[in-house]
């Protein structure tokens, strides 16, 4: 397990860094990628090492994943690299990529996306792999791979779970993007603010999943996984181990006595 500090930045490697609070908020922040974040092999290598270490560590309640510029969250696969592919060299790059965005996926904790302005191709994928999306009124989303040759894929496959088959179908079969407003409208970010208030609203909404038990949110999390790919109910009958083993956290006996114990109005 890294040695976090709270208060402290630490070097992940080259492209990460990360810094935790007290309260258990990590913010795992994409550097020296470039002004709009670009995924090109050393960096997705290094995001998903990043993200696999810190998953290991049990003290984070909170992930909150940026870039070191407000131009964008992750501006897309690197068409330098992409250009001079062939079919094996291909299907180990967007491996790679597969791969990181599973790591951001599967992180136990709740994961948000600060998203500041430029999201496209993989770096959507990436961002539909978080938990939540808070973003900026200067956003942009888009799926541009067709106009370059090549199919959305891997975690594209996220986008009808998100937005339904007709808007996915727009977004990867037109290549055109759409603003802030519009993602909102279509399902696929949170909360729209602006840039100013962009942290603000990341921090408003990490209060608001500190509210909750970690535990539960872990296992919550993982269900939410499983429901995506079980028979309803499959879906269903595996939810009744998970929530008996959730009484042997001690989150449930303490938060339900808090509850009883809580103070009761005498006003009529």
């Amino acid at each position: 397990m890294v040695e976090l500090k709270p208060g402290l930045q630490l070097e992940l490697n080259k492209h990460c860094r990360v810094g935790i609070d007290a309260r258990g908020v990590a913010t795992f922040t994409i550097c020296n990628a470039g002004p709009l974040i670009i995924f090109g092999t050393p960096v997705i290598e290094a995001v998903r090492g990043g993200l696999e270490t810190l998953a290991k560590d049990s003290r984070i309640r909170v992930l909150i994943i940026r870039g070191d510029s407000e131009r964008a969250f992750v501006g897309g696969a690197d068409i330098k690299e992409m250009v001079s592919l062939e079919q094996n060299s291909a299907e180990a790059f967007i491996t790679r990529l597969r791969d990181c965005c599973e790591a951001v996926r599967k992180f136990p904790a709740p994961v948000i996306a600060r998203i500041p302005g430029w999201c496209l191709g993989g770096g959507l994928e990436f961002a539909a792999c978080c938990d939540f999306r808070i973003v900026s009124d200067n956003s942009h989303y888009g799926m541009p791979e067709v106009r370059v040759g090549i199919p959305s894929v891997i975690h594209a496959a996220l986008l009808p779970r998100l937005i339904g088959s007709s808007r996915s179908r727009w977004l990867l079969m037109t290549a055109e993007n759409i603003d802030a407003r519009t993602a909102l409208d279509w399902g696929l970010v949170d909360v729209v603010t602006t840039a100013a208030q962009l942290d603000a609203e990341v921090e408003k909404l990490a209060q608001t999943l500190l509210l909750s038990g970690h535990e539960a949110l872990v296992a919550q999390k993982c269900l939410m996984h499983q429901w995506e790919e079980l028979p309803l109910k499959a879906a269903i009958d595996a939810t009744i181990p998970v929530f008996g083993k959730s009484f042997l956290t001690g989150e449930p006996q303490h938060a339900m006595q808090e509850f009883v114990n809580r103070p009761r109005s005498t006003k009529k």
